[in-house]
């Protein structure tokens, strides 16, 4: 491209000064001509310098701190308006209320509009406070309270119009704002500064030193408004929720102490039972009062997490069943929705912790089988699903949970097929032959499918391996190298000490372990004996021989074992009714040969019930009609009214019958034009001949509609003529 030619060529060792624009004056002044003494006032829509709100000699009263303050406010939002020097303004407008005593309820007016213009320092709604703004905010907050707390004549209301406000009158303090609302927000922007920020780094950690500062605010403000009697339970049950949400995920040691140990001194279990007793008395208190589904729903799960974290499974387990929420959390909305899901896995492990291990499994199924236990438990986004938008991505951002409040997906997944492991195995052996056995786990199943692919298996590595060699090692009964597998220093450091009362639940999984293989055992091997000793058994799996026999016992009653117990001699006698390997084959053919021969016996009468209607009318041959002559029959009419005389009124010319389908079908009657008033007897003679068409000479009974002669008498044609050689007859016939 060509350079323009208007463009001066620089002089050497010239170098042009750069002339910087003149900064643009944050206020202008236009003077007032109305005003005493020609003062200059400030233009409408600009900030005033900091330092000049008021003039000199200004007397300074309550309405005209109100009326300065409207002008800071009036640009609020507007575009080129900065937020900090709007900060700055409202600071040192307040100081000068206090510095003249105007009142506290003025303060508290100035107050709610300076954290109000922190809350809108941030233009994007995505982002969140710098620490100084934050700071601010949090000391803005503290301020109002014990301004409120320290003034019970002010009445803060989102209720009370700005115009019927009053500053002056100190019986009767009337002040637009909720304190209340305000924490929420702020509540609101400490989780975004924890989603923003970095969960490994030290900067999460100073900001999470942040919480024990909101929850003294919280706890202040829900004194404030419990000590206001004018204050509606309705605003009760929305600072109980914040309350009840910052507390119910925090695991109370003092309190677990207290279970493990009952006999420790009071001292040290002095308030062990503090957070119990403080989430129980404010959940009822919403189940009372609450007035929206939204809050109690919240409420009661909260609720059961605490329960369920504190290994308080009986009263979790009848909480979340007295609710019905499993029914109803579909048309929920997304948040609610989350926290159910965060709920059911910490009702699965506080049922796996417990022992009960087909109730974990249940809990944890409708989160882990669907492989996106990230994206439910709203701790992560799927990065494979590139469909959604833009917007819908940032929706989803800002649902997600703070690091800290997170659950350990890796240790999620371990119980879940842990659990499906006892459950599955005994389930595969005791039905290996059959063919119509269900899929308790899909997830399982699918690992140890994809094992089995593999050509060469080496020692496990991660955790899945894990499980599927323990899963392995427990088809053959060997309870001894599943522990191996299951409870070793890699499986600890991974997955078990990150459980409270790891030592517990370790000595548990091994039990449970021992009992399953033994099940499991008797399922595989109970052909090859004629009887067990119940003393061998205990030895072989180091259970008591009362846990064995109580084992055997079930079995046997749930007729999974065909066997019965000799008392004097502790031995389980095999009934041998189970079939051997090739005989559960050989069972396994004959179903499949037996299906499949039902399945062409289907076939071969649905395809015969076609044609065996003509055979059927032709074997009742009383029922139709002798015609012509009396000697030959017309195998398509049915005794619905004919006479014995030989005429038909309804035929057309040509043989054709319009009652007929198919031209001359005999077997395609229809009842629409065929009742017995159109062949009644009108006078027609016995004579041998029909109405129109000639005579029938010999009565050899010939059907002018069909595709031949009648093979019913006399006049049978056994040539077996077509429509054109009765054509050509009834042409003759016609013309005689």
């Amino acid at each position: 491209m060509k350079k323009s030619t208007d463009a001066q060529p620089k002089e050497p060792g010239v170098v042009k000064e750069k002339i910087s624009k003149k900064p643009r004056d944050k206020q202008k002044l236009k003077k007032d001509a109305s005003a005493p003494d020609g003062d200059w006032v400030v233009k409408p829509g600009q900030l005033p310098e900091k330092g000049a709100l008021f003039p000199k000699d200004t007397e300074i009263t309550v309405a005209a701190c109100v009326k300065k303050l409207n002008e800071i406010l009036a640009v609020r939002g507007k575009k080129g308006t900065n937020r900090r020097e709007q900060i700055a303004l409202i600071g040192e407008l307040r100081e000068i209320v206090r510095k003249h005593k105007l009142g506290p309820c003025l303060e508290a007016k100035i107050l709610f509009s300076l954290i109000s213009a922190v809350f809108d320092y941030n233009q994007k709604v995505s982002s969140s406070m710098m620490p100084e703004i934050w700071e601010k905010c949090t000391s803005t907050m503290d301020e109002i309270l014990t301004l409120l707390e320290e003034n019970p004549s002010i009445l803060a209301s989102e209720n009370i119009p700005e115009d019927s406000e009053n500053f002056e009158d100190s019986e009767n303090y009337r002040v637009r704002g909720c304190i209340l609302t305000i924490f929420e927000k702020m509540d609101d922007e400490y989780t975004k500064i924890l989603q923003t920020s970095d969960a490994h780094a030290t900067e999460y950690v100073d900001r999470l030193k942040d919480e024990g500062r909101i929850c003294q605010i919280l706890e202040h403000l829900q004194r404030f408004l419990e000590s206001r009697t004018a204050t509606p339970s309705q605003e009760l049950c929305r600072i109980y929720l914040k309350r009840i949400e910052h507390t119910y995920y925090k695991y109370d040691y003092a309190s677990v102490r207290r279970q493990s140990n009952p006999n420790l001194d009071e001292p040290v279990v002095a308030g062990a039972d503090e957070t119990r007793r403080l989430i129980d008395d404010l959940c009822k208190f919403i189940y009372t009062h609450d007035k929206t589904d939204r809050i109690r729903a919240r409420a009661l799960l909260c609720h059961v997490y605490h329960h369920a974290l504190h290994d308080r499974w009986f009263e979790a387990r009848d909480l979340m069943l007295m609710s019905h929420m499993q029914d109803t959390i579909q048309h929920a909305d997304i948040p609610l929705q989350i926290l159910y899901n965060r709920t059911m896995v910490q009702l699965g492990f506080c049922a796996f912790r417990n022992g009960y291990i087909k109730d974990a499994h249940q809990a944890l199924n409708d989160v882990q089988s669907a492989n996106k236990s990230k994206e439910l438990l709203a701790q992560g986004m799927q990065m494979r699903n590139m469909e959604k938008t833009a917007e819908q991505e940032k929706t989803e951002k800002q649902r997600l949970m703070p690091y800290h409040m997170h659950i350990n997906l890796e240790l999620l997944e371990c119980i879940y097929l842990v659990s499906a492991m006892l459950i599955e195995i005994p389930y595969l052996v005791s039905h290996e032959f059959d063919t119509r056995r269900r899929m308790i786990s899909k997830q399982f199943h699918y690992q140890m499918k994809m094992s089995d692919r593999q050509a060469l298996l080496g020692p496990p590595e991660n955790m899945r391996e894990h499980v599927v060699a323990a899963s392995k090692a427990m088809k053959t009964g060997d309870w001894k190298a599943c522990v191996k597998f299951l409870i070793n220093e890699k499986m600890n450091q991974k997955v078990w000490h990150l459980l409270p009362q790891a030592d517990r639940v370790r000595e548990m999984l091994i039990s449970k372990i021992k009992e399953e293989s033994l099940r499991t055992y008797m399922f595989a091997f109970s052909p090859v004996y004629d009887s067990v000793s119940l003393p061998t058994l205990a030895e072989m799996f180091a259970l008591d021989e009362t846990c064995v026999h109580s084992i055997i016992s079930k079995m046997i009653l749930n007729e999974e074992l065909m066997a019965s117990l000799d008392e004097p001699s502790s031995c389980v006698v095999m009934h041998r009714t189970e079939p051997s390997k090739l005989q559960s084959l050989a069972l396994q053919l004959s179903e499949k040969i037996i299906n499949i021969t039902e399945l062409n016996e289907k076939i071969a009468e649905f395809k015969t019930n076609r044609g065996s209607q003509n055979t059927y009318q032709r074997q009742q041959g009383q029922g139709y009609q002798s015609w012509g002559g009396g000697g030959g029959h017309d195998r398509g009419y049915q005794d619905r009214g004919y006479q014995d005389r030989g005429h038909d009124r309804g035929y057309q010319d040509r043989g054709h019958d319009r009652g007929y389908q198919d031209r001359g079908q005999d077997r395609g009657y229809q009842d629409r034009g065929y009742q017995d008033r159109g062949y009644q007897d009108r006078g027609y003679q016995d004579r041998g001949y029909d109405r129109g068409y000639g005579h029938d000479r010999g009565g050899r009974g010939h059907d002018r509609g069909g595709r031949g002669y009648d093979r019913g008498g006399r006049g049978h044609e056994r040539g077996g003529h077509d429509r054109r050689a009765a054509s050509r007859r009834m042409a003759q016939l016609m013309s005689n």
